[in-house]
């Protein structure tokens, strides 16, 4: 259901001036209708839809005169007046289309008198001499020759005149553009002129070529010929003048073709002469003089790149390609046009000029198509798929399809498709499903990765081609794969098209070739079987994206699939339910309902009615635990195809039953969705009223709808009215005090939605209106939203209230009003930063007010009695004034305190408050029609001035060099002192001078010790300020920061508002605005000091805010000197940068501070249609500067130029437009790295971070390989050629010291960084043999790399080696360099090399290994030959190799390969002998015979883990079936491995044995999980007799991982095998076991540990109890002390999901069994650990808590039967359902009258109220940011709620009564004890305690409904004569 708005035609009337009027009345008839009449009736109407209908009537009414009046001058004078209204109507006027149209229908005898008239008028439109008139006299040329047989007819006539009119205007538009040079607004308009006058003169010689051609030519004298010259050579000027527009100069590329067919002869001369001019061959001799003279300069100079691209297409545009009319001429035209072409492809870079080459790529192969079909056999051998020309447009398709521009993206597709075409089109005749090049092209596509989004368009191009089943024949997977991918939001619309492609193909193959029942089982089994397991089991992100992109494709494809998806999903939805993190197939339902009901497949009565779906399953959707399957199931509700689907009964309960746990949702985007949803619910509910309420109306339908439907239109409009006021009701309930952060932001959201789809237009009725559901406590509560601290929540209450404006004011007594505005002011001045934002959207809510100035105001301002008479100003704009000005004076005076004491200001009225509100205050005005002008402009100046006062003031600070420790921490006396002394003296030290002459320290000190001398009477002005109500109050450095700096900032902002009011429009007078220029330039002046000063991040980050907005007007205001300000500024700034002058202020450290930020707003204002010359000039210095060519320079510029370079490179709003000087960015940063500076070498490494994020994207995942952020080598280097050069020159710099044979150690610097480029690259199958940027000479530098002595360097050598080497190289080049590796007896070896080249083996192997050959039978062979050569160089991994860093990295190889075998697991008989090999390798090492090394040998730890792994991988292959199964001698000799893990986990060292333990714990999970069958024995037999061992080392193990993994094991394990090993064992019993691990949990530090132990002794606890052994009661205790203990509130979340685990495994046995087994008070301590689980701040904890409440539903469905249970449910409703099972349980047990009491101290809370009041007082003004209690989930008032609700049933129920209970007794006391108290601490509170005291107010507040609740409660409990008696003692 999409909601659409109606749009309106405009349509503008014509006018006739007094003489036509006149005329016309003359002629008209009163009597009878004449053409006169008629227009003169058309002429007064006002109306352009009227007069269209009237000009329709023309041609009927004349073709009714008879032929005689044709010489009656009224007629004559109808059509002059016609001819003139249709010259002056506007282009764009529908009126003038209709006119045409009207017209064309005249009889033939008309005819000569309309062109006579259209001619009278075309001749005095072509006199227009103004410039910028031309425009319109161009528009009508080009309407009188679309479809308008007048108008053509006219220009013919006036044929001369027009070319001449063209002429004149095409060199006169061109001088005014060249005069106003700089005006961009005006240039850029006379561009669009000039765009439309060349355009004219090509239509004109298009349509009318008769007029040209003929006799005319033949002598060159004739007027026309020279004109044709003429504009010929205008068009050749235009194409080659840069300074133009794109669209201008492509345009002049098809009028010089066109223009030079027109008069070239002979004619099939033309192709070779276009040919020669591409190619720059023109010879003089043979060419015509005409020709020369015109277009001369494009064949005697080299044209530019941009003019052979627009020749190029002006070439294929214009020509005749059809029908083979240009002969072999034409066919090597189209082949010289495809290689300039291609060669331009490597050249033009910048983003507009890619994107025209792709563009006109894809028309030259639309073309190519076109001369194929009556081309020559020889074309059709140049054009086939193997030919040269094909192959290298193949190459720019690989190269292109993942390019960042989606123009050139979607072009690549074009090209990659007509390049299909062309092939078949060449291969006609064969058989195309066996054509060798379609069959290498998908074999070459299927082998990439799925991640090149390339791919995927190319494939279904293909799919179109040859048939999904082909490609399906070549892998079945397909589909399965396809859908894998869609987890990634990147490349899921690719993968929906693809497969919308292949399932639609499929579906249609079938339908052609087989009977209807007999394929769609097939079908369905491919394309629907797979997407229905996805959706029940995928992850939360897969399932999302393919019920987004791919179901509604596949409906929309085969709706009846639809009963099939129900079908299956239905039988398991009660079964398969989901959980927190899969959809199940509930919610798998769900989806498929939602998506069909919104596609308009299904009713959702339909399918409840049937039975399909039940309301029970809805509601378990609507409460599931999985976010996306309440929304789905929402959505099932709320989303239909039709917008005025009346909603039913049980939709409405359903909505209501969803709003009751779901407001409360963390997930912004979840809380998104619901609102969208609610919101097309409420639209559907207000426009199927509106039918309804039209059925009321007619009664006669009404009958009618009777029959039809059995609910009467009244009684569902009550409903409707009924429902809406009970959301509200819910609505405004959650926003109580304390409710948390996302239950506001729904509930308001929500209620904004429905106060805008419910306003009531005029004269209709309304089935609902918010206005009457309020009252004045609604809207208090919502003016307390303004309290909250999250802005948001602000900004919705704020916009509900203006909607609600009239009612809110009306509710509000003037007392209230005055309190508001007294807290508003207060709230200004607050020393809390964000209390200020609070009392900004107070005032703007109160300016609203119309008695404002009478109830507040009046106390404050002197009253102006004026203002009241002047009743047409609006009271917003009066009030605003108002107030603006009360907070001018207060800003103003306290300025004035300011500048005595900043401190004094900083502690007790920060100054940015009224600021920030005077801002907030002017962004709600409506500036364009403000009636007090004067008054305003002299406040515009006052603030102006106001904050350049304040600047001053604040600046010191935020300038000095350290801002952020400016004031010394400590309150005492001396400091304060010395503090206000530093205020007078900072000065910056980190400017230019700062760097180039040494500081003389001791004098400095000393000046500053006289100076500190002179000052000392300041010390009584000490930091402990008087404040005023406070007895005295620090000031932080930190406040006197915060102070500074949000001053700046609220300045900045402040002034970059008022820069907003000068008048965009060329007024006659600027003084009409409200802002001068002067004022403007000097805002810009002070921007800029800020900017270039400030040394504080938040100041030059905000400052730079404000001046966005100021470089962002002045680009677009019509001033000349202010819009060259950008332009200066920036060339000022670069000089300085360059001048590197001591004298400058420039900020050299902090990242350059301000500068890049203000080079970046200066660049980010240019329009960016523009051509971008300040960007370009500014790259081009920066560039410059940053990559010095003479050593001498100095260093700061370089830094400069590097700090702002990066700055640009991450500014997003340059966009394409940086591209271009990327790879000049990365030499700078590469060369800058080997600087000797740091601060160079510092400046280049963050932009070279920068770098790499520009090219290879974002990086989202952790993963550091992963394939997204990569490109192909070839796309990397065609993108960036001169990157190519650079890194191999660098490479080849850095391996030259690499292999010196001198033993001395050389790192060259830029190493580490040209690595890390090249390892993001990677191969690809497509990489073809054309490529100049061949990938190969960059290979042998890679593998030298390996020989670094850095050992960081040689990791980066083996992955950057991956890319640079095929596929089908791999086994070749990894038998080399294991070749090359040294033999045992070699003289010289060295380990750096050995090492280097072991790693790049490594990775090239796990390359080889991931790919996607593995069936090919090369691979095979390769892997062979691989395993064959690393058994020659084993002595490598044994002990005749010293070094055990190499032994390591060959040991790694080895267990890379043996996973590999074990994954396949086809031993044959060849490996045999490599397990032999290996088995040999782990006997002679350490690890069997000992290890002699302490652990300080270096790489030991390394050698050791590799060694072990190895042996875990043989074990595990070892103990496969197929070995232990085999009969041969050799696999029985393998089958018995040297070492066991039972030797490992003795090892003595801890990281042996915790790889063991992991592999230990990996077979556990295999085992536990069934994967590997029980027969086989498999993993079982490594196992066994285990347990004993890992006993022992619990008690033994000292490393606290292995512990860990050691208890993980027992956990895992099976305790009936476990505890009969502890006696002989450990020698303990299993109570004692129990024991042991529960004083683990209490003495470790370890959270890890304690988790793990508490759930190892838990286990135990239930073991025991199950097995009725005896456990003590103490034991016991102490067991659920420590599970509450876990519970806390400032637990981690480890030790909380630990809690949970162990809750939710005690649940059956103990926390719900019929009998009490721990006892009630231990019972319902653990049930509110539970409660408390499910209150917890941390989604994970909470869910995991749910887990409970689903264990214990389930076990009362089964027990109780079918009843429908809700089971899988979110945390709010799991906290309703666990008191709900608590009251059960209570009275199944029989013990509600101990348990009542239990609950209602619950209840009531366990808090000491007076002792948290005082703490919190004391806290109070700790923290400055400090926002008291964010509450982003729990609202103790829910669980209140809830609970009360349970407990008043279970009374009601039971009709239970206590009445002498002495705990009800202590209860009711205590309760009424603290009603007093907060009675007296709520009254203790200052006035409007909701915005001065926000978080006591909501404590006391909460309280006071708990206590409450509580003693109602109570009250019911004691029968009616006790509570008199209770009250009375009181």
């Amino acid at each position: 259901m999409v909601l659409k708005k109606k749009k309106e035609i405009q349509v503008d009337a014509f006018f006739l001036d007094h003489q036509q009027l006149e005329k016309l009345q003359r002629f008209s008839k009163a009597e009878e209708q004449n053409l006169a009449s008629l227009l003169l009736h058309c002429a007064q109407l006002n109306n352009g839809i009227q007069q269209i209908q009237c000009i329709k009537q023309i041609t009927p009414l004349v073709k009714k005169m008879d032929q005689n009046s044709a010489g009656d001058p009224m007629v004559k004078a109808c059509l002059d007046i016609l001819g003139e209204t249709y010259f002056s109507l506007g282009v764009k006027n529908p009126l003038k289309k209709v006119l045409a149209s009207s017209l064309n229908g005249l009889p033939e005898q008309f005819m000569t008198l309309a062109v006579q008239s259209f001619v009278c008028c075309l001749r005095e439109e072509l006199k227009t001499t103004d410039v910028y008139l031309y425009r319109k006299v161009l528009d009508n040329l080009a309407s009188c020759m679309e479809n308008f047989s007048l108008g053509r007819a006219s220009i013919k006539n006036l044929f001369e005149e027009v070319l001449q009119f063209l002429q004149k205007s095409l060199l006169d538009i061109q001088e005014e553009n060249r005069q106003n040079h700089g005006n961009r607004i005006v240039q850029t308009q006379l561009m669009h002129d000039l765009l439309i006058a060349i355009k004219v003169s090509m239509m004109l010689v298009q349509k009318l070529q008769e007029n040209i051609q003929g006799s005319l030519w033949k002598h060159h004298e004739s007027f026309v010929w020279q004109s044709m010259c003429s504009l010929l050579k205008s068009s050749t000027n235009f194409l080659r003048d840069a300074t133009l527009l794109q669209t201008v100069q492509t345009t002049s590329g098809l009028a010089v073709i066109l223009f030079t067919k027109a008069m070239y002869e002979p004619v099939e001369e033309l192709p070779s002469l276009v040919s020669d001019l591409l190619l720059g061959s023109v010879k003089h001799t043979g060419m015509p003089a005409w020709f020369v003279s015109n277009c001369g300069t494009l064949c005697t100079e080299e044209p530019p790149d941009s003019v052979l691209l627009f020749l190029c297409h002006g070439a294929l545009a214009m020509l005749e390609w059809k029908n083979g009319s240009m002969g072999e001429n034409g066919e090597k035209l189209l082949l010289d046009i495809a290689s300039v072409l291609l060669s331009l492809s490597s050249e033009l870079k910048e983003s507009s000029m890619a994107t025209s080459l792709s563009r006109i790529l894809a028309i030259w192969t639309n073309s190519a198509l076109a001369a194929l079909v009556s081309g020559s056999p020889n074309l059709k051998i140049k054009l086939n798929g193997n030919s040269d020309v094909i192959g290298k447009l193949l190459e720019y398709v690989y190269t292109h399809w993942e390019h960042p521009l989606d123009a050139v993206r979607h072009q690549t597709k074009l090209i990659f498709k007509n390049l299909l075409q062309i092939h078949r089109t060449t291969i006609t005749g064969s058989n195309e499903k066996s054509d060798p090049f379609l069959a290498r092209l998908i074999k070459h596509l299927l082998s990439l990765e799925w991640h090149v989004k390339g791919k995927y368009a190319s494939l279904g191009c293909l799919v179109e081609c040859v048939g999904t089943e082909n490609i399906l024949q070549l892998d079945r997977t397909i589909p399965v794969q396809i859908l894998d991918v869609m987890n990634d939001q990147s490349l899921a619309p690719y993968a929906s098209d693809l497969l919308e492609t292949m399932f639609t193909n499929h579906k249609a193959h079938f339908t052609l070739s087989f009977q209807e029942s007999t394929w769609i089982d097939q079908w369905h089994d491919i394309w629907v079987s797979p997407l229905l397991v996805i959706l029940c089991e995928g992850n939360h992100d897969q399932t999302t994206y393919i019920i987004d992109y791919y179901l509604p494709k596949l409906l929309k494809c085969s709706p009846g699939s639809l009963s099939y998806m129900i079908r299956i999903l239905q039988a398991s939805a009660d079964a398969n339910l989901g959980s927190r993190s899969t959809r199940g197939a509930l919610g798998a339902l769900m989806a498929c309902l939602r998506t069909a009901r919104a596609h308009g497949h299904l009713e959702l009565s339909n399918i409840m009615s049937n039975g399909l779906v039940s309301t029970e399953c809805i509601k378990q959707g609507l409460v599931h635990q999985h976010n996306q399957v309440c929304i789905d199931a929402l959505g099932l509700l709320c989303e239909t195809h039709r917008s005025t689907e009346v909603v039913s009964m049980e939709e409405m309960q359903l909505i209501q039953f969803f709003m009751m746990y779901n407001l409360n949702s963390q997930s912004p985007s979840v809380r998104q969705q619901i609102g969208s949803l609610l919101r097309k619910l409420f639209c559907r509910i207000q426009e199927s009223s509106q039918v309804l309420y039209k059925l009321e109306q007619n009664k006669t339908k009404q009958e009618l709808l009777e029959n039809s439907t059995k609910r009467h239109p009244l009684g569902i409009l009550q409903q409707y009215k009924d429902f809406m006021s009970s959301v509200c009701d819910r609505l405004f309930e959650v926003l109580f005090p304390g409710s948390s952060h996302p239950t506001r932001f729904s509930a308001l959201t929500i209620l904004g939605s429905v106060a805008e789809i419910f306003s009531v237009p005029k004269g209709q009725a309304q089935v609902f209106q918010l206005d009457q559901e309020i009252d004045s406590a609604r809207v208090r509560t919502l003016i307390q939203c303004f309290a909250s601290t999250f802005e948001e929540v602000k900004v919705l209450a704020f916009g509900l209230l203006m909607k609600l404006r009239d009612v809110a004011f009306n509710l509000q007594d003037s007392e209230n009003l005055d309190l508001l505005f007294q807290a508003a002011m207060d709230l200004s001045t607050s020393t809390k930063p964000y209390d200020c934002v609070t009392a900004s959207y107070l005032l703007n809510f109160l300016v609203h007010h119309k008695g404002l100035q009478h109830i507040c105001l009046g106390k404050w301002v002197e009253h102006n009695p004026q203002m009241d008479e002047n009743t047409s100003v609006s009271t917003v704009e009066k009030n605003t004034l108002a107030v603006i000005k009360l907070l001018l004076l207060n800003a103003e005076e306290e300025i004035s305190q300011a500048k005595k004491s900043l401190l004094q200001a900083a502690a007790s009225f920060p100054m940015y408050g009224r600021v920030h509100c005077i801002t907030g205050a002017l962004q709600q005005l409506p500036f364009n029609n403000l009636t007090l002008v004067a008054e305003w402009k002299e406040m515009v100046a006052r603030l102006i001035l106001m904050s350049y006062k304040l600047s001053a003031v604040v600046s010191p600070v935020v300038q000095s060099s350290s801002p952020e420790g400016l004031i010394p921490m400590d309150s005492d006396s001396e400091s304060a002192g010395r503090l206000q002394m530093i205020l007078h003296e900072i000065q910056p030290q980190d400017t230019n001078d700062y760097f180039m002459q040494a500081k003389i320290l001791k004098e400095h000190c000393k000046v500053e010790s006289e100076k500190l001398a002179d000052h000392r009477p300041m010390e009584n002005i000490c930091t402990e300020m008087r404040g005023k109500e406070r007895q005295t109050c620090d000031v932080t450095a930190q406040m006197v920061l915060v102070c500074c700096w949000r001053s700046m900032k609220e300045v900045s902002l402040l002034l970059g508002t008022l820069c907003k009011l000068l008048p965009s429009q060329a007024t006659s007078e600027p003084s009409d605005g409200l802002i001068t220029v002067e004022q403007v330039k000097n805002i810009g002046d002070y921007f800029k000091h800020h900017l270039l000063q400030s040394r504080h991040r938040g100041a030059f980050e905000l400052a730079y805010a404000g001046f966005v907005q100021l470089t962002e007007m002045l680009s677009s205001c019509n001033s000349e000197s202010l819009r060259k300000m950008p332009e200066q500024w920036l060339s000022c700034v670069l000089e300085e940068i360059k001048s590197c002058d001591p004298s400058s202020t420039l900020c050299a450290t902090r990242r350059s501070a301000g500068i890049p930020f203000y080079i970046q707003a200066l660049l980010a204002s240019e329009p960016k249609k523009s051509k971008t010359d300040l960007l370009k000039m500014t790259m081009k210095e920066l560039i410059s500067l940053a990559a010095p060519l003479n050593e001498s320079s100095s260093v700061i510029p370089q830094v400069h130029a590097l700090n702002i370079l990066r700055a640009l490179f991450r500014d997003t709003r340059l966009g394409e437009n940086i591209m271009p000087y990327v790879a000049d960015g990365i030499q700078a940063a590469i060369l800058g790295f080997m600087s000797p500076v740091w601060a160079v070498r510092n400046s280049s490494t963050l932009l070279f971070s920068a770098l790499i994020t520009r090219i290879f994207g974002v990086k989202r995942g952790k993963d550091e390989n992963s394939k997204k952020n990569r490109m192909t080598g070839r796309e990397f280097f065609s993108r960036f050629p001169s990157l190519y050069p650079f890194l191999l020159k660098q490479l080849e710099v850095v391996t030259n010291t690499l292999n010196s044979e001198a033993e001395e150690l050389k790192i060259h610097p830029s190493l580490f960084l040209l690595l890390l480029i090249l390892g993001r690259l990677y191969p690809s199958p497509m990489d073809g043999t054309y490529s100049a940027l061949s990938m190969a000479p960059f290979v042998p530098f890679i593998i030298r790399c390996g020989h670094s002595p850095v050992y960081r360097s040689r990791e980066m050598s083996g992955r950057a080696l991956v890319p640079f080497v095929m596929a089908n190289e791999v086994p070749h080049t990894v038998l080399s360099l294991l070749e090359g590796l040294p033999d045992s007896t070699s003289p010289c070896i060295r380990q750096n090399n050995i090492h280097g080249t072991l790693l790049q083996v490594f990775h090239l192997l796990h390359s080889y290994l991931e790919s996607k050959q593995l069936v090919s039978s090369d691979f095979q062979q390769g892997l062979g030959d691989i395993i064959t050569c690393i058994g020659t160089k084993l002595w490598l991994a044994k002990r005749p190799n010293p070094c055990l860093v190499t032994r390591a990295a060959y040991l790694d190889v080895l267990v890379m390969l043996t996973t590999h075998l074990a994954k396949f697991q086809k031993q044959g008989m060849q490996l045999f002998g490599f397990w032999e090999e290996i088995n040999r390798v782990i006997s002679d090492s350490e690890l069997t015979s000992g290890i002699p090394y302490s652990s300080a040998v270096p790489g030991l730890v390394q050698y050791l883990q590799s060694i072990t792994k190895l042996v875990v991988s043989v074990l595990s292959v070892t103990a496969g079936p197929d070995i232990q199964s085999s009969s041969s001698p050799i696999a029985k000799k393998i089958a018995k491995p040297s070492l066991s893990i039972v030797h490992l986990l003795h090892c003595e060292f801890h990281e042996v044995r915790l790889l063991a333990l992991e592999a230990v714990l990996l077979w556990l999970k295999q085992m536990n999980s069934k994967q590997i069958a029980e027969g086989g024995g498999g993993v079982l037999c490594l196992l066994i007799d285990l347990e004993g061992t890992l006993l022992t080392m619990a008690l033994k193990e000292k490393n606290l991982q292995c512990f860990c993994t050691v208890l993980e094991i027992l956990y895992s394990m099976d305790l009936r095998n476990v505890l009969p090993k502890t006696e002989c064992s450990i020698k303990m019993n299993p109570n004692q076991l129990l024991t042991w691990s529960l004083n683990i949990v209490e003495i470790s530090s370890s959270t890890e540990v304690q988790s793990i132990a508490l759930k190892f002794a838990s286990k135990l606890v239930i073991h025991l109890l199950q097995n009725h052994q005896q456990i003590s009661e103490e034991v016991l205790k102490k067991w659920v002390q420590l599970i509450v203990y876990f519970c806390g509130d400032e637990q981690q979340t480890e030790m909380l999901l630990a809690a949970a685990e162990v809750l939710k495994s005690t649940t059956l046995f103990l926390l719900i069994n019929e009998k009490l087994i721990l006892g009630l008070s231990d019972t319902l301590a653990m049930w509110k650990c539970v409660v408390l689980l499910l209150q917890n701040e941390d989604l994970v904890v909470r869910d995991a808590a749910a887990e409970v409440i689903q264990v214990a539903q389930s076990e009362k469905k089964s027990s109780k039967g079918t009843e429908f249970a809700l089971r899988i449910v979110n945390a709010p409703m799991a906290l309703d359902l666990a008191f709900g099972l608590l009251c059960e349980l209570l009275q199944r047990w029989g013990e509600i009258r101990a348990g009542v009491p239990i609950l209602l101290a619950w209840l009531l809370g366990d808090s000491d109220l007076k002792r948290d009041w005082e703490t919190s007082a004391s806290e109070e003004d700790d923290y400055l940011f400090d926002k008291g209690e964010v509450n982003f989930w729990a609202e103790k008032l829910t669980h209140v709620r809830q609970l009360s609700k349970h407990l008043l049933q279970l009374i009601s129920t039971t009709h239970l009564t206590l009445p002498d209970h002495r705990e009800l007794n202590r209860l009711s006391r205590i309760a009424l004890d603290q009603a007093q108290l907060v009675g007296h601490l709520l009254r203790a509170l200052p006035p409007t305690p909701e915005f001065s005291k926000t978080a006591e107010f909501t404590r006391l507040a909460i309280q006071n409904e708990r206590i409450s609740v509580c003693l109602k409660i109570l009250n019911l409990l004691k029968s009616d004569d006790t509570c008199k008696n209770e009250n009375l003692e009181k």
